[in-house]
């Protein structure tokens, strides 16, 4: 998009988005949070931050899932007010970014749709950044060639649906196959998209789509150890980009267990550092995966908070959009994180969360 002509179409968007970056929980907040010893406590000290208004009228004492649904509330109604006032390209841009949402509400009816369960009460699970006008109609459908046929037609996700899946794959393949090869083709999606926006855009988020497609790649190669995937089938998973595209994929993809993975990984500047002192093993728990040890998980949530951070030092650019989203999103998993520590007396694991500012 041309720097010169972008405020006059995203100027005032982007003047909001940046001011709900500055509105993101501080250090000295976070101390303030994890020194809380009942959530009541931890209640009163949200009080003072975004997610106040939308606490203020639960009961106490409010429960770590509660919590949890208000702050996603909180996510919810500034997003949907920027997707309100938004122009083109904007208004393509933050659509591009509720597809990864989509692919996982759509899994969620497919994998309700096979065991039999009624897929109204699955749409209250759904994730409200991933509802599109005809999902209640996905409801209807009693089989998977049902569900199928209604995605195909009314469905923002019908490309990739048409481009890497059949019916019959539905009922075949592994959900979680179905969903990182439906997220696989939305990225390239999304990447070559974002390309087409010109600079700063292009760069900015091609870093960041690249950091997700390598990460995407090693979860993808570690969750396979043990299961019937064959390596061929991983490496049809992986992203065709970032830095591990194609070599390092082609490698990762006949490994057979996690110091080949780490191997693999130390010849990668970005992420030789990343994994000294992890535990691989814990690699797609986060926050440790309650133990007290950092995973590689936890280290790709840092570095994906930093390429985030980096996004808003330049301007006139639309990565600022996706990055505050991402950055509110792993605000929202640190206080979850911190509450369910207090509610399980687990005080000596609450600083195990990933700081942001």
């Amino acid at each position: 998009m041309n720097e010169i002509h972008f405020n006059v179409d995203a100027g005032y968007l982007e003047g909001i988005v940046r001011g709900y970056r500055d509105g993101l929980i501080t250090a000295p907040q976070y101390l303030n949070l994890t020194q809380c010893e009942t959530m009541d406590d931890l209640k009163l000290q949200l009080a003072t931050t975004d997610y106040g208004s939308f606490l203020q009228n639960e009961p106490s004492p409010i429960s770590t899932s509660t919590l949890a649904a208000r702050c996603t509330d909180a996510l919810v109604a500034e997003f949907q007010y920027l997707q309100q006032n938004a122009a083109e390209p904007i208004s393509r841009f933050l659509d591009y970014i509720t597809y990864g949402y989509m692919i996982d509400n759509v899994v969620l009816l497919i994998t309700g749709t096979l065991h039999e369960r009624d897929t109204h009460d699955l749409l209250e699970k759904c994730h409200p950044l991933g509802l599109f006008d005809s999902m209640p109609a996905l409801c209807v459908a009693t089989t998977v060639q049902d569900l199928y046929s209604t995605v195909m037609v009314d469905s923002p996700l019908a490309g990739y649906f048409r481009e890497c899946l059949s019916a019959e794959d539905l009922n075949e393949l592994n959900i979680e196959i179905i969903r990182n090869t439906l997220y696989k083709a939305y990225l390239e999606d999304f990447y070559a998209y974002c390309r087409g926006l010109g600079e700063p855009t292009a760069s900015i988020m091609a870093e960041i789509l690249s950091f997700e497609a390598d990460r995407r790649t090693v979860n993808i190669t570690i969750n396979s150890f043990g299961t019937e995937l064959s390596k061929d089938d991983r490496a049809k998973l992986y992203p065709r980009l970032g830095s591990m595209y194609p070599e390092a994929q082609t490698r990762l993809a006949r490994v057979d267990d996690m110091d080949q993975v780490k191997a693999i990984l130390e010849q990668y500047g970005e992420y030789k550092n990343m994994i000294v002192g992890v535990s691989l093993s814990a690699s797609a728990a986060g926050s440790g995966g309650g133990s007290g040890v950092l995973s590689l998980e936890d280290r790709f949530f840092g570095k994906e908070v930093q390429l985030n951070k980096d996004s808003f030092e330049q301007q006139f650019h639309c990565s600022v959009f996706y990055s505050w989203l991402r950055l509110k999103e792993q605000e929202i998993r640190n206080v979850v994180w911190i509450a369910e520590c207090i509610s399980q007396q687990q005080k000596d694991k609450i600083s195990n969360y990933t700081p942001i500012y």
